[in-house]
């Protein structure tokens, strides 16, 4: 007896143009420093919301400029830099985190990103902050969605010719495939691409 096809859950892929993203980071930062780190933490390092609401103090080494990543859904854990940005403030990570830092209200909790009330911010709350602000930035309905922010970093990061394995691991992807799900090539690109190497290597 075969087995029954399985369900695969189909991804949306909507991203951000990168004016879109600084014009989301434009209206976190007027609204606050904790949602504009929010937001640039999850887009530069591709995070979940509950990945992101899961963050920790103890997860953040401003000093060394590192944040550890503890991803979900079976993908890697891994230790990402935390960087500045000379060209365009709304990207300066490492400012946006010490901008918030300093008005963190010391209550008892270990979570990086706490609620106005104190405690753990949750990723339902975060979900209507960040539709809030993108739609306070005119971004379009069907991209206010903090889940954009991962397909938006990827997509760029593939527009810009990162290397997939890079791209890979910035993601805390176990498996290429699932980062290759960002790439679209055609056919005469591939003969392109490898009409150019073989020019290079011969």
């Amino acid at each position: 007896m075969e087995d029954a096809p399985q369900k695969h859950r189909t991804f949306s892929l909507t991203h951000l143009e990168p004016a879109e993203v600084l014009a989301v980071l434009r209206a976190a930062k007027l609204k606050g420093n904790r949602e504009w780190a929010m937001i640039v933490v999850a887009y530069k390092h591709g995070l979940r919301a509950s990945e992101l609401c899961n963050l920790r103090l103890s997860d953040l080494d401003l000093k060394n400029g590192s944040i550890v990543i503890e991803r979900l859904k079976g993908s890697l854990r891994t230790i990402q830099a935390v960087t500045e940005h000379r060209g365009e403030p709304l990207l300066n990570e490492l400012k946006a985190l010490r901008e918030w830092l300093r008005q963190r209200r010391d209550d008892g909790s270990d979570y990086l990103f706490t609620s106005q009330k104190g405690g753990r911010l949750h990723r339902s709350q975060f979900f209507r902050l960040f539709k809030a602000i993108a739609n306070e930035a005119g971004v379009s309905v069907e991209k206010q969605h903090p889940h954009a922010l991962k397909h938006s970093i990827a997509s760029h990061l593939v527009s810009a010719n990162v290397n997939l394995a890079l791209v890979k691991q910035q993601l805390g992807h176990k498996s290429i495939g699932s980062t290759m799900r960002y790439v679209n090539t055609s056919d005469q690109q591939a003969s392109l691409a490898t009409a150019t190497a073989l020019m290079r290597l011969f």
